[in-house]
């Protein structure tokens, strides 16, 4: 069967590379993919963003399943126009894509249904934010309700700060264009957990934990990433709290966009922060994470391409989802300046030299006469499993030693909290 996958990324790479292990797929498509998604996809240059394009390119290519990969697609109903043409697709309609699209639109689901997640206040102005803040203690974090491509978030030690990160963000100059509403929330305290969630409309079944490693710099400095690295073990929570969330988080999730008319079916991610008074919910997004997603599936132990027609199918119930022992992680290479301006077009080399019990898959590349260059922020994906968490993280920054290209820079402390200490490179 064939299959197209929407987007570009090292997620995207990771999904290409999962689907590509079974035998049932004899092809792959990736639109726009990259320099590295080549190597194991047919890419055609289509930007997830065009519309018209995408249908057009779907129409072509009349895919057995179509696996849209980003956000972007989603929010702009690319769901809803492939079922109305009776296109099998993984990944949620416009409306429960709102989960992710809209901040404010979450956290009032969040309370309707009793879904644990931190005190808020939706404001559409300056003067709200205001005069909402007087609820809030110092340290506050203030979103933007929409999507704002991982740098809508910002962390506040003082009311002054919170107001000139709203000011920022009405105003267009920290996003680049004006926002609508925001919102402004409690800051939790506590180590954040990766929670997947397989769903299709009516089953919500555990697919995985990882954590993400979003600041830039070591021992989580610096200003908020994309995402820096990740790793996935099996023993990141306990086989009660798994239960627990998939019961009080995404099973409420599934039944509360049922009982709306706007039934979720792809895969649920929520970030969740561990507080002391138990687990709170910091956000939802609609769609596999990154670089969660390039760690993952190297545990998986069932092909990806049941997961997904199992949630397309409405077969969720009936899945079993095996995941391998032991862990894996994922170390990202960034262009210099990255999340700030960065440079592209340096030449990356010694991608041959990499053990082949590591898999490197490519962020953000372009091929260009033959070479691999840097095409983004965030270039390289690095990642391996293993018997253990130092036994991943040991082949990753291994491989991290063989790779060059002018100004990359990499955290080496991904998993610091679980293995208690600063991984070095072998």
């Amino acid at each position: 069967m064939k299959i197209l996958v929407l987007g570009g990324g090292g997620r995207e790479h990771a999904l290409v590379w999962a689907l590509r292990q079974s035998a049932r797929v004899t092809e792959v498509v990736c639109a726009p993919g990259n320099g590295g998604i080549a190597s194991v996809a047919r890419c055609e240059p289509v930007d997830v963003s065009d519309g018209t394009r995408m249908l057009q390119l779907i129409a072509r290519e009349q895919p057995a399943l179509v696996v849209v990969g980003p956000e972007v697609p989603l929010a702009a109903g690319i769901v809803d126009a492939l079922l109305e043409r009776g296109i099998r697709v993984f990944g949620p309609t416009r409306a429960a894509a709102m989960l992710e699209t809209s901040k404010g639109f979450a956290k009032q689901f969040m309370r309707r249904w009793e879904i644990p997640t931190a005190a808020y206040a939706v404001c559409n102005s300056v003067e709200e934010v205001r005069q909402s803040l007087g609820d809030f203690a110092a340290d506050v974090v203030v979103k933007a309700d929409g999507l704002a491509a991982g740098k809508g978030v910002v962390l506040c030690s003082s009311h002054q700060e919170a107001l000139q990160a709203v000011q920022d963000m009405f105003s267009g100059s920290l996003l680049g264009s004006p926002v609508e509403s925001v919102v402004v929330e409690e800051m939790l305290s506590g180590p954040e957990i990766s929670f997947f969630a397989l769903c299709d409309g009516n089953v919500a079944k555990t697919l995985a934990f990882a954590q993400d490693h979003k600041r830039v710099g070591e021992g989580d400095t610096g200003p908020n990433t994309g995402g820096m690295g990740a790793y996935s073990t099996e023993d990141l929570v306990s086989g009660e709290m798994a239960e627990w969330l998939r019961v009080q988080v995404a099973q409420r999730v599934v039944d509360g966009m049922k009982a709306a008319g706007t039934p979720f079916s792809g895969v649920l991610f929520t970030g969740l922060m561990m507080t002391p008074d138990g687990p709170k919910v910091l956000e939802f997004n609609t769609r596999f994470g990154d670089p969660e997603t390039e760690a993952i599936v190297l545990r998986l132990d069932t092909e990806l391409l049941e997961l997904l027609e199992a949630a397309v199918d409405g077969r969720i119930a009936d899945l079993e989802i095996r995941l391998k022992p032991g862990a894996s992680a994922c170390v990202i290479a960034a262009s210099a300046g990255y999340p700030g301006k960065y440079a592209s077009g340096r030449i990356i080399s010694g991608l041959d030299r990499v053990s082949p019990d590591v898999e490197v898959f490519h962020a953000g590349t372009a091929l260009r006469d033959g070479q691999i260059q840097t095409a983004g922020g965030r270039v390289l994906a690095v990642s391996a499993a293993g018997a253990d968490l130092p036994d991943a993280l040991r082949k990753v920054y291994a491989a991290m030693e063989e790779i060059r290209f002018e100004g990359i820079h990499f955290r080496r402390d991904i998993g610091w909290r679980a293995t208690g200490e600063t991984p070095r490179p072998a």
